[in-house]
């Protein structure tokens, strides 16, 4: 059986962040993905939302250069859950576990990159290659 999902969207908001016991990070934020067609000469456009989570070194990286509007590249799983809001409402969320993440695209502003190595020291002319 296979629950496989790939996405590429923009980011919907700057992602959630849980800093929980035993060191274990997870990051949420919705995921925007759009289709556009033409029927009968008229352009239209769907914008589909999904829940992404990511757990551990994932949500790290999430946290250090994911911001709202990224571009970015999904692979992850389906996982769906029920659970009962405030009112008692059973309430379903269907959310994608990401395994994979590719930043595309331009880096977000604000992200700083850290700075380039020095350049290695002079060597001699003489090398045997």
């Amino acid at each position: 059986m296979v629950n496989k999902v790939f996405l590429l969207g923009h980011v919907g908001k700057d992602p959630e962040i849980r800093h929980m016991d035993n060191n274990l990070t997870m990051a949420r934020f919705t995921l925007a993905t759009n289709e556009r067609w033409v029927k009968d000469g008229n352009k239209t456009e769907h914008t589909e939302w999904h829940n992404v989570v990511m757990w551990r070194g994932l949500a790290e990286v999430a946290e250090k250069y994911v911001r709202k509007g990224s571009l970015l590249y999904i692979e992850g799983r389906l996982r769906s859950r029920s659970y009962d809001d405030k009112d008692g409402i059973k309430r379903y969320v269907t959310e994608i576990f990401a395994d994979t993440m590719n930043l595309v695209g331009p880096k977000p502003e604000g992200i700083q990159t850290p700075p380039p190595p020095p350049p290695p020291p002079d060597t001699p002319d003489d090398l045997p290659f």
